[in-house]
């Protein structure tokens, strides 16, 4: 048809493999869901690509279950409520829940499941025989007298098409996992994905012989992540030997991510002890991974002099794209003028510099000339780093670089980051920052617009307000769609917050803000009745949360904080009152317990359509509790939630 003419062609003349293909391109669900509305054939085309599905809602409700996704590929379970429960307990005949979802599901080769005890595995693994990938999540202890490897052995047994296993967030002994690996060879020869890096600080690392133990018996591994023992003063600490010896079990790795158990929870360096590793034996490691793509070595422990390794990485591994590296020191030396050590690796499009306690500006500049395609970085714990080198790192590189993080660096507190960042400052997407106000006062103030910046990160220390973001230089983000907040600190060092709020109402000066998370699970205090002279957690928690009903927040991960002495994280009373004041909030997760009667408040909240309750912390309650959501009240507010007098807007 001639150009400029008028056209009759309508959007359903376009043939159905080129409309089905435009379809399996959208993968955000909420769009997804929009598109299915408007007319049934692309309602029936909707459900028929999905690849992707999370299950939420709870399991009782079968009447409820789709049947319409036939083609997803892809099911996550482990958001079920009731949350954190046995999945097929609630019924007297679990074999014919797990089958009726096979029948709603048949496609299924990847699955996400909460997996509190053996039985779970045991009949779902039954129903797809051709899972190749499967997650485990599981916050609950282990049941100390079970066998070990007992809840690995259901998946082993029935799923031989399996090549990718995660346990990164399944609570179980690192002895559990080398014998059943061991006992099934023909599994462990096609695993090409593993992941045993244990998100919790509480979980021990692997030892040495228990991670070559596990490579030897996979050797096709292409993706290895890991929590291991670096401290040389333990048993079966990782060693030369064991890093040279891993390296030649998998030859083929192409991402290779080992960090110390302490990592999760320490930023601040063991500046005393050295780990049991050479720079010498690191050069023959990156020798024999020559498609080593990604690589993150958080150590925890010094390992020294580690440039003239650092520079084998560009010859000898080529294909480098990520480097993380926590705790050596000496990366780049930064004083010749031709770059060295880790100014070399010249393909890294992101690099991780973690408590490298010599970097100096000089060696930042080196790295910004040598490394001038990163479009990430960070940098944490390093000391001597001024706002000049960083603000000469930024302009060198800017033309890549748009996610940058700067944390617990002792010369860059939230001003001084955020003017290092001028010279990209109309390009970043993703910030993270510490909010450490103490020299703000009489700094100039770079009130400026950061228009492309979409993800703010930031760390705050208990008792400190947030009042200061805007006058920092953070107050013009017309872009800005989501913020994470993290609090750290004993509230038991002070006897109650000094001001009325924490600030939240700040973030009202961000028109586009729909999704926060907000982490106070390392913030600690008394959960119960608090000594003379000292508040509990629930003044804490209004202090924290005030401010927040004036938001424009569609979505909020709320993790509460904690009293590590009675191992109970819980929502209390001013808490909920304030949430219920959210009027845009239509999601709500929160990570911890609660009384069934302070959950209730929140449906004074007319807009609220999913709330979970999660409790993701290890070890998570192990008997219903008066704190505790239980199967009931969960079922109870659940019901409420939904109910049909609700009217709640789209």
């Amino acid at each position: 048809m001639a150009a400029g003419t008028s056209s009759n062609v309508h959007l359903h003349d376009i043939p159905d493999v080129i409309l089905s293909n435009i379809f399996s391109l959208e993968t955000e669900t909420r769009t997804r869901n929009a598109m299915s509305l408007v007319c049934l054939k692309w309602l029936l085309l909707e459900r028929s690509t999905r690849k992707s599905l999370t299950l939420r809602g709870n399991i009782r409700n079968l009447f409820l279950l789709p049947t319409c996704f036939r083609a997803v590929t892809h099911l996550d379970l482990s958001f079920l409520s009731p949350w954190g429960y046995p999945l097929l307990d609630s019924f007297s005949n679990p074999l014919v829940l797990a089958q009726f979802l096979r029948h709603a599901f048949p496609s299924v080769v990847s699955l996400i499941v909460y997996v509190r005890n053996p039985l779970t595995l045991h009949l779902l693994a039954s129903q797809w025989p051709n899972l190749q990938h499967v997650k485990l999540v599981r916050w609950h202890q282990r049941w100390p007298a079970a066998p070990i490897g007992s809840d690995l052995v259901p998946l082993f047994d029935h799923c031989p098409m399996l090549s990718s296993l995660d346990v990164s967030h399944f609570y179980c002994w690192t002895e559990d996992l080398p014998p059943v690996i061991q006992a099934y060879p023909s599994i462990a020869t096609s695993l090409s994905h593993l992941n045993i890096l244990k998100h919790d600080s509480s979980t021990d690392g692997f030892k040495s012989h228990e991670l070559l133990s596990i490579t030897a018996s996979c050797p096709n591994l292409r993706k290895l992540l890991a929590t291991c023992i670096f401290n040389p003063r333990f048993i079966g600490f990782i060693s030369d030997q064991t890093l040279l010896t891993l390296a030649i079990n998998c030859p083929l790795l192409s991402l290779l991510h080992l960090a110390d158990s302490t990592s999760m929870s320490n930023v601040r360096p063991n500046l005393i002890e050295d780990a049991s590793i050479s720079f010498a034996t690191l050069g023959d490691v990156f020798s024999k991974l020559p498609q080593l793509e990604e690589l993150v070595l958080d150590v925890c422990h010094n390992v020294k002099h580690t440039w003239p390794a650092l520079e084998l990485l560009n010859t000898k591994c080529p294909m480098l794209k990520s480097l993380k590296l926590g705790q050596f020191q000496g990366i780049c030396r930064g004083i010749a003028s031709p770059p060295d050590g880790v100014a070399l690796c010249q393909g890294l499009e992101s690099l991780s510099i973690k408590n490298c306690t010599d970097l100096t500006d000089k060696a930042l500049i080196a790295i910004s000339h040598g490394c001038h395609r990163l479009s990430k970085f960070e940098v944490l714990g390093c000391k001597q780093l001024t706002r000049k080198g960083m603000w000469e790192f930024t302009h060198n590189l800017r033309k890549t670089l748009v996610d940058v993080k700067i944390s617990y660096c002792k010369n860059l507190n939230a001003v001084s980051s955020l003017q290092a960042l001028e010279p990209i400052r109309d390009r970043i997407v993703k910030l993270h920052i510490d909010c450490v106000w103490a020299s703000i006062i009489g700094e100039e103030k770079s009130l400026k617009n950061w228009s492309k910046l979409q993800y703010l990160s930031l760390w705050i220390a208990v008792g400190e307000s947030l009042n200061p973001l805007s006058l920092s230089g953070l107050n013009d983000c017309p872009s800005l769609e989501e913020i994470q907040i993290k609090v750290q600190g004993d509230c038991r060092d002070q006897p109650k917050p000094f001001m009325d709020a924490f600030g939240l109402s700040c973030l009202t000066c961000y028109p586009n803000l729909t999704r926060m998370i907000l982490d106070c699970s390392r913030v600690t205090g008394y959960a119960l009745t608090a000594p003379v002279g000292h508040t509990d957690l629930s003044l804490w928690e209004r202090f924290f949360l005030s401010g927040i009903q004036n938001s424009t927040l569609n979505e909020l991960k709320y993790w509460t904080a904690q009293d590590v002495d009675v191992n109970q994280r819980c929502l209390f009373l001013p808490a909920a009152g304030l949430l219920a004041q959210c009027g845009r909030l239509r999601k709500l997760f929160i990570h911890g317990t609660a009384n069934e009667h302070l959950m209730m408040f929140l449906l004074g909240n007319p807009t609220l359509r999913d709330v979970q309750l999660r409790e993701d912390y290890c070890p998570a309650p192990d008997n219903d509790t008066i704190t505790e959501m239980r199967v009931g009240s969960c079922c109870r507010f659940e019901d409420a939630l939904n109910s049909s007098s609700r009217h709640v807007p789209d």
